[in-house]
Formats: C-alpha cells, sequence, structure tokens
C-alpha cells in the first residue's frame, strides 16, 4: 500500500502562524473543558465531600480498568445556553473488566443532580450510541429527578429515556444502575427497569414520591429509608439486587456484574498493523488552517492519523477535490472520504460508488470534513450537480455500515449531509476547534440576503437606506459567525465532543474499537438514482 508523504513546511513562519491560531481556538475549549468538573460551585463540591461521597468523574475513575482511557462523549453539551456546561451529567466510554461499556453518571453538585432540557437530549444521544454500537451501560445514579420549573421542556422527551433502557434490554444490551443517592419520581424507573441494580446502604433511595409528596397526597408520614431505602429495596420490594456497604463496594460489584457478563464482540477484531504514522500526531494542530478559508491538503491529516500513514487512494485523478481510499485506525481498517476543496459532479459520482465498495467488503466509513458545498451556478446546474449530488446523499443515508465523522473545518450547506453530517445518524461525530458550521458561510449568507433586499426594495420602487441595509448585513454576518463555532456547535450536541487535533487517531480508534462490539456488515440496497 502507498505511504503518504508529508509536504508540510513546519518551519516555515505561515506554518508557525497558524499553529498558534489553532492553539489559541483549543486554548479556548480547554479553559471551557476545566470548568465543567465544578460547575456546580465549589461550596457545593465541598458539601459532597464533606458527606463522604466521591465526585461523578471520581466514581468513573474507581469503575474502569486502570490506565485505560475514558472517552468522555459531549462534555461541553449546553454551552452557551441556560443549562449548566456539560448539562449536569458525564458520560462516555470507558473499559470494566476488559469490556467496553457506555458510563454514565449524574453531577449532584449542580442542584441535586436534577435534570434539565439538555440532560434529557445529551442522555438520548448516550442512549443511541449505547444501542446503535451494542454497548453495555453501567449508569452511577444519584438525582433529584427533573428540574420542575422546566417540567414542559423535560417531562414528554425524557420518558423515551425509560423506553430505549427496555427496549436495550429486549435487544440483549444489558444496563447496570448503581444507586449511591436519591433516585427520585420518574428517576426511580431507571433502576426500575434496569437488568441489574446496585443500592449503596444508608444512601441510596428510590421512590415515586418523597415524604413531602406522600404526606400531601395520602397524609402518610414517613422518612426516606422506611420510604425507599437500600435495605429495604434490598429485603422487602425486590428493587435491589445487591446491597453495598459503601461506594467502592458499590463500585466492587458493578465491576463484578460486568464481569460475569462474559460479553464478546460481533464485530471483527482490528487486523491490519497499529503501527504509528510516519509523522508526529502532535503535528496535526497546525495541518489544518485556524481559518476556514484557507485551504490546505486533508492527506496532511491522514498521514497523521492513519497506521503508518499507510492509504491507498481510490481514483486519485479523478474528482480530485474529494480523497477517498483504504487504509486502516489502530489495526481497524476503514474506508475515508475527505474534502479538499468543493463537491462538484465528479466527487459525488466518486464518492457515491466508493461508499458502495466499502460496504460490499463490511468496511466502515471515516468522514474527513473540510467542506463548503457543492458547486453551484449554471455550468455545475447543466452537467447534473444535483443529481449527481443526489447519488452521494442516497449512497450516505443508505450505507450500512459505521460512519465515523471528523470535522477538521468547514461544513457548510449539503456538504454537510453528503458526508454524513449529524443529521444522517454516524455512530460518533468529533471536531477540532476551527470547525464552523452553518448553511453557508457567514459572509456569504450576510451577502446573499443584501442581494435580497436590493431587489426587494427594487420591486417596491423605493431607494435603499445603505447605512441601514449596510448595518444589517453587518449584524447579520456576526451573529451566523458567532453561531457556527465549534462551542455553539457541540454546545447542542452537534457532535460528541471536540477534541485537541493531536488526539484525533486515539479516539477514532476507541469509537472504531466501539462499533464493532456490534455486527459490521454492508449494505447491498439503494434508492433510485438518476443516471
Amino acid at each position: 500500500m502507498t505511504v503518504l508523504r508529508s509536504r508540510l513546511d513546519s518551519g516555515s513562519a505561515e506554518h508557525q502562524a497558524n499553529v498558534a491560531a489553532m492553539q489559541a481556538l483549543w486554548d479556548e475549549v480547554a479553559e471551557q473543558l476545566a470548568s465543567v468538573p465544578s460547575v456546580g460551585g465549589q461550596r457545593y463540591v465541598d458539601r459532597h465531600r464533606r458527606r463522604g461521597k466521591m465526585l461523578v468523574r471520581e466514581r468513573i475513575e474507581a469503575l474502569i480498568d486502570p490506565h485505560t482511557p475514558f472517552l468522555e462523549l459531549s462534555p461541553l453539551a449546553a454551552w452557551g445556553t441556560e443549562d449548566p456546561v456539560g448539562a449536569g451529567v458525564c458520560a462516555g466510554i470507558g473499559i470494566v473488566c476488559g469490556t467496553e461499556v457506555i458510563i454514565t453518571g449524574s453531577d449532584m453538585t449542580y442542584r441535586g443532580g436534577s435534570a434539565n432540557p439538555t440532560t434529557v437530549a445529551k442522555n438520548l444521544r448516550i442512549d443511541e450510541i449505547s444501542r446503535r454500537n451494542r454497548l453495555p451501560v453501567v449508569t452511577l445514579n444519584e438525582s433529584a429527578g427533573a428540574e420542575l420549573p422546566r417540567q414542559a421542556d423535560i417531562f414528554v422527551p425524557g420518558g423515551a429515556g425509560f423506553k430505549n433502557l427496555t427496549q436495550r434490554s429486549k435487544l440483549g444490551i444489558p444496563s447496570v444502575t448503581v444507586v449511591f443517592g436519591p433516585s427520585t419520581a420518574g428517576g426511580a424507573y431507571t433502576p426500575g427497569m434496569s437488568d441489574y441494580t446496585v443500592f449503596v446502604k444508608d444512601r441510596g433511595t428510590a421512590y415515586l414520591g418523597g415524604p413531602p409528596l406522600v404526606k400531601m397526597a395520602i397524609d402518610e408520614e414517613v422518612d426516606e429509608e422506611t420510604l425507599g431505602g437500600a435495605e429495604m429495596h434490598s429485603s422487602v420490594s425486590g428493587l435491589s439486587d445487591y446491597l453495598a456497604v459503601d461506594e467502592m463496594d458499590a463500585i466492587r460489584i458493578a465491576r463484578d456484574i460486568v464481569a460475569h457478563l462474559r460479553w464478546e464482540k460481533l464485530g471483527p477484531g482490528p487486523s491490519e498493523p497499529a503501527d504509528e504514522p510516519l509523522y508526529d500526531p502532535a503535528e496535526l494542530i497546525g495541518a489544518a488552517s485556524a481559518d476556514v478559508r484557507v485551504p490546505f491538503d486533508v492527506r496532511e491529516v491522514l498521514a497523521r492519523t492513519l497506521d503508518g500513514s499507510r492509504f491507498e487512494e481510490f481514483k486519485p485523478r479523478y474528482g480530485d477535490k474529494l480523497v477517498c481510499g483504504w487504509g486502516s485506525i489502530c489495526g481497524f481498517p476503514v474506508g475515508v472520504l475527505a474534502n479538499n476543496g468543493i463537491l462538484f459532479s465528479e466527487e459525488s459520482n466518486k464518492g457515491a460508488q466508493f461508499i458502495q465498495l466499502c460496504n460490499r467488503t463490511a468496511t466502515p466509513l471515516v468522514f474527513v470534513q473540510n467542506i463548503t458545498g457543492f458547486m453551484v451556478g449554471s455550468a455545475a446546474e447543466r452537467g447534473g450537480i444535483i443529481k449527481n449530488g443526489a447519488k452521494l446523499i442516497n449512497a450516505v443515508s443508505n450505507s450500512e455500515v459505521p460512519h465515523l465523522v471528523l470535522m477538521v473545518g468547514a461544513s457548510y450547506g449539503a456538504g454537510n449531509y453528503g458526508m454524513s453530517g449529524r443529521a444522517y445518524d454516524p455512530r460518533f461525530v468529533f471536531s477540532w476547534p476551527n470547525h464552523r458550521i452553518a448553511v453557508m458561510g457567514p459572509k456569504q449568507l450576510a451577502g446573499v440576503m443584501d442581494i435580497i433586499a436590493r431587489n426587494a426594495a427594487a420591486g417596491r420602487g423605493q431607494e435603499v437606506d445603505e447605512e441601514a441595509l449596510a448595518a444589517q448585513t453587518s449584524a447579520l454576518e456576526n451573529l451566523v459567525e458567532d453561531q457556527s463555532t465549534a462551542l455553539y456547535a457541540t454546545g447542542r450536541l452537534w457532535d460528541d465532543g471536540i477534541i485537541h487535533p493531536a488526539d484525533s487517531r486515539t479516539v477514532l480508534g476507541i469509537a472504531l474499537s466501539a462499533t464493532h462490539s456490534a455486527e459490521v456488515r454492508g449494505a447491498t440496497d439503494y434508492g433510485v438514482w438518476r443516471h
């Protein structure tokens, strides 16, 4: 297989300036990530510790196998909204007794671990990842339930979480819930619908209505332990399968449960040499342009991500703005579709054919997005850009092999769709800090609206107020710029997290391994294509 050769001039002033700009973007992300573990405030962190409790990430650290990674998913969910950054829940993929599992736990330091609208959205995305990749789930439960003043935005969509839990059980994907504290109201159904439950003595509780509600509803005065304590549920109701003496004992029991699952993956294991790329992945911080308007060769990214920098390129001289080919990441064979410019008809046809080929051989697909969209103009339209672009979107939509998406630059317009954007159900989506996403670039969008406003005024026979229109155009451009950043996108769960570019190979490797917990098979049927 051909080995990619880098042409990156790491010593040039231009490259060094780009590295500095990318580092500045990452520093902003890193600052936000650092704030998440204490988002509830130091006062509540201290109170949690005084009660002899571990923080949620400490529980996860104790649960996973020593010296193994934990890939946190959507750590900055809710950024830029009224909900807490992280959405009050920590979730991700970890290894427990040699088994890859989804681990999720609520953060009790923020409003008692209560759920807000973004918590619900994040949990539903985690449910989807678990189901589609056939990953067992360990839930570290301690929550006051829904944030009641916002129940209108939580109640209806939140019910899907319990449906998902029971459907995973039907599919043979087990759930283990460890109850460290309160599981109130609807939250009580989380242990109720899990395959295995562990309650911490004198700490874990579960009841549909707490003592105040019971008093108001049936005029019964009862304490929490009698109503729904760990010992009661372990000896009377049967909701608890295991009674732990403390938090560490509960974690030990949870590990034992995962061990006795004897979980086996249905997908093939890594089959290629997992040697390091020839070029240092640390150089990825400067491999893409911090300014998405500046082009770069996406092969520089591939050379620092693929095993041994090996890449068998498909149709290199046809539709060359879409780089397609075969390689492997951490030993897992992959097909790669990576943007090196705008999508023309040739790129669309090439990509559609390549996706079919990868489905025939059950090869997972990695999409590396840096795309401004499909080509426009009379020449493109006469050349069939709509019908050819539709072929690519058809192929992406009906492909059945796992899709992983890495956003290393722009993701504008229907190019996002043709490259398996979030709406096309990829197994995982990860972004670099320079990522930008919108229906089109801010300047282009504002310019289009400027033209429309001028044409509308001309149609009415009115003069254009140049000063007012300039102010309106500038405001719109700034708004779109703000709403297309990587932080804005990740805050709204359009991806599964912003990652440092140097971590791309590791993150993709973990994600690929997770997808192989399920069967990996390709599609043989597609919708109608125009030729």
